[in-house]
């Protein structure tokens, strides 16, 4: 049996959208995109150290999978980059034909039988980065065990929230906190 976990980063709002560039989920007419990149530098260190050391498999959905896979695949001398590119990759699509990105499988059905089905898998974690409509569907489902969040010292306004309206309540136990000097902070929580 595994956890799952997702990793994030929001705004003090608590949107996710579109955190590194600008042109990377238009969608909802967002202009917001790269809201978070002028903090990167005092913040991936710690990400790094907090939440991909040890080793994982990562869940996608599809629009993330394309972008993650556009960009990491080409990056070998990063060791993030050889964790990600060596990690199990699961993602979920109806449409794609061709996973290129290395140990990549595509999900497809009842998403919420085959996310159950790994998470009762042996093997080292599962871990969410992005993914905000397959977020949601996971936590429709109650099938997140622990958030790994960096909110970041900004206000977007508007966006796709990682909360959104409806979401199931639930109670999470603090597991750890720490701040960057840049005013990022960086919370981890699991469902009790």
């Amino acid at each position: 049996m595994r956890n799952l976990a997702i990793l994030t980063f929001v705004s003090l709002d608590g949107v996710m959208q579109a955190p590194s560039m600008p042109d990377e989920d238009r969608s909802g007419g967002f202009d917001k995109g790269g809201w978070a990149a002028p903090y990167w530098e005092g913040v991936m260190a710690q990400v790094r150290k907090e939440a991909m050391a040890d080793p994982y498999d990562m869940l996608f959905g599809r629009k993330t999978y394309e972008l993650f896979a556009g960009h990491w695949p080409e990056i070998d001398d990063d060791p993030v980059a050889r964790m990600m590119n060596a990690a199990k990759k699961h993602v979920v699509t109806s449409t794609l034909m061709e996973l290129p990105w290395e140990n990549s499988k595509a999900i497809s059905g009842n998403i919420g039988k085959e996310v159950a089905r790994l998470k009762a898998e042996d093997g080292p974690l599962l871990q969410i980065h992005g993914s905000w409509e397959l977020i949601q569907y996971l936590l429709e489902h109650e099938l997140v065990d622990e958030f790994r969040l960096w909110t970041f010292p900004a206000i977007c306004g508007s966006g796709k929230r990682l909360f959104e309206p409806g979401t199931h309540p639930a109670e999470l136990a603090l597991v750890k906190s720490a701040p960057c000097a840049n005013g990022v902070v960086m919370n981890i929580y699991r469902r009790r």
